[in-house]
């Protein structure tokens, strides 16, 4: 804030330079062209739109000055960005939702003739099967931890307590939390209601007394006076909500510090935990599912895998010579 002001008021008085403005990024018209489009027309999320934002966004700056206009892309050069970014170590996963955020541009800037017809259809990538991997997240012992880890009295614990808690427990989003305002919680009703942005709907979730009671100890001893409504702020002047790379560095930094051992260290791995361990108490998917707040039992089902004393009881069952 000190350096906003001061440079400011050093620009006024003439002391100071102000600094030449940034260059516009290749093609930014039609990049704005194409995310209008998906917002109008295909109804995507913020967060979907700023992902497709910057996937076109990377791959047009990789091009750099060498492709001055759209028409003179082709898709060797596509298939080139995306052998690139496999050999510096994008994940399969990464490459595969990098080619399907440029098949979604190339096509709109087919509807456009802004290039050649067919560049979409020709984007290849790599095969995603289905159901490949085990949601993995930390175990719940170490879940257990986390949360007692933070149970000093700085600022900082106090405030990621009530985070991890909300995570670990309600299996939130990292959006979800960041997003959650003061108005969201009913202390009087004691429910906590929960926006869903993927599925464009509120849910409502009893507010725990172990979760009221690290929230209620957030608000009082550690989140800044000041008149914005979110839940979760930062620590230090500029006061502002938390961004997606703060909730990550919470749970990774603090996973790290224990030593934990797991596939995800984000916001998500807990999630993961916790449809796990709900799995693990004998809840049925359909239970878990709306727990989550899934729109249908096909994103649930993954954790099947995850439930083994099922799994056995099923290989063991006697099919009476059917078999």
């Amino acid at each position: 804030m000190f350096h906003d002001v001061a440079a400011a008021w050093l620009c006024f008085l003439g002391q100071l330079d102000e600094p030449a403005p940034d260059e516009p990024k290749a093609h930014c018209e039609k990049v704005d062209d194409f995310i209008a489009y998906q917002h109008d027309e295909r109804g995507l999320s913020a967060s979907t739109l700023a992902n497709q934002r910057w996937q076109v966004e990377t791959f047009l700056e990789h091009l750099g000055v060498e492709k001055s206009s759209i028409a003179d892309i082709t898709v060797a050069d596509v298939d080139a960005f995306l052998d690139v970014k496999g050999r510096d170590g994008w994940s399969r996963v990464s490459v595969a939702t990098s080619a399907h955020a440029l098949r979604a541009f190339f096509r709109h800037a087919q509807r456009r003739q802004w290039c050649c017809p067919g560049i979409a259809a020709a984007i290849d990538a790599p095969r995603l099967f289905r159901e490949e991997a085990l949601p993995m997240g930390p175990a719940w012992p170490d879940v257990q931890r986390l949360l007692e880890s933070t149970r000093d009295r700085t600022a900082r614990d106090v405030r990621d307590h009530a985070i991890l808690k909300l995570l670990a427990i309600y299996g939130l989003r990292s959006g979800e939390v960041r997003g959650l305002c003061l108005e969201d919680i009913d202390w009087t009703r004691e429910v906590i209601k929960v926006t869903r942005s993927k599925q464009r709907k509120t849910q409502y979730y009893p507010l725990l007394t172990s979760v009221g009671d690290a929230v209620v100890s957030y608000l009082q001893l550690a989140r800044p006076r000041c008149r914005r409504h979110e839940v979760f702020l930062t620590l230090k002047a500029p006061f502002r909500p938390l961004s997606a790379g703060a909730v990550y560095y919470v749970v990774a930094s603090r996973l790290s510090a224990l030593g934990v051992q797991s596939m995800h260290f984000g916001p998500h791995g807990l999630r993961h935990a916790c449809a796990t361990h709900l799995v693990a108490q004998g809840l049925s998917l359909k239970e878990i599912g709306d727990h989550l707040g899934h729109r249908s039992a096909f994103a649930t089902r993954t954790y099947a895998r995850v439930d083994l004393a099922g799994l056995r009881e099923v290989g063991a069952f006697d099919l009476g010579g059917l078999a």
